[in-house]
């Protein structure tokens, strides 16, 4: 189990990679902006913080778990249009999601641990 859960988390980790890398241009012909001394960019995206990406990454599997449980109650019910097929892939997508999150909860507390038992 531990290997499925490393492995998805390097999944994660290149797929953000991927995401913040930019898609046509090298790094010479990026726009530049003007930053002033508070540390964000006058006329460019303002970075994002540690907790707005949890957040997000929150909300988008607590979406999974709502859709999950949607389709299958709407299976349970007999709605047209309501696949098991889908119901299944929807059930592993929200798991998977899920389990990666408490990897990563685990992960922090075990760094939030190892720093507060260091010596001064």
């Amino acid at each position: 189990m531990s290997h499925s859960v490393t492995s998805i988390l390097s999944q994660i980790r290149s797929f953000q990679t991927q995401a913040t890398q930019p898609l046509s241009s090298p790094l010479s012909e990026m726009p530049r902006t003007n930053a002033i001394p508070g540390g964000t960019a006058i006329g460019g995206p303002a970075p994002t913080s540690f907790s707005d990406t949890l957040r997000g990454a929150l909300s988008s599997v607590n979406e999974a778990q709502a859709k999950s449980g949607g389709l299958a109650r709407d299976f349970e019910l007999g709605v047209p249009g309501a696949d098991l097929a889908k119901v299944m892939i929807a059930s592993q997508q929200s798991q998977i999601a899920f389990r990666a999150t408490v990897e990563v909860r685990n992960r922090l507390v075990q760094a939030y641990q190892d720093v507060m038992n260091m010596p001064l």
